[in-house]
């Protein structure tokens, strides 16, 4: 599976790789100042925290949502988000999109989208 993400973000992600990342065998991308991964836990209190700063009075479900939204309105199947979003089932992927119905009704009647 391929994740679509800006080149801004590719770029930044590199820099943190080469520059910043503690050097371990751990597969996990986002490691702690000890080299630990980070928890899930972490993560979304540094979010909340970065949108607050903002000026943004949302979650980093919001986020989530928002991705899997922006990935189905790309194009991407339901499986394909399911992977993209780490999820273990279905179900916990079908939680963040909501059917757009217009969409649905393109693809039923075989219209240009």
């Amino acid at each position: 599976t391929i994740l679509p993400l800006p080149k801004q973000t590719v770029r930044a992600i590199a820099a943190y790789v080469f520059k910043a990342r503690p050097k371990t065998k751990l597969r996990e991308l986002f490691l702690t100042h000890s080299g630990s991964p980070l928890r899930p836990e972490t993560m979304t209190g540094a979010i909340k925290k970065a949108m607050e700063k903002a000026g943004l009075s949302s979650t980093a479900y919001w986020l989530r949502h928002t991705y899997a939204q922006n990935l189905l309105k790309m194009g991407r199947t339901i499986y394909e988000i399911k992977e993209m979003m780490g999820h273990n089932n279905i179900q916990s992927t079908q939680r963040y999109l909501h059917i757009d119905t217009e969409r649905m009704r393109k693809v039923l009647f075989d219209e240009t989208l």
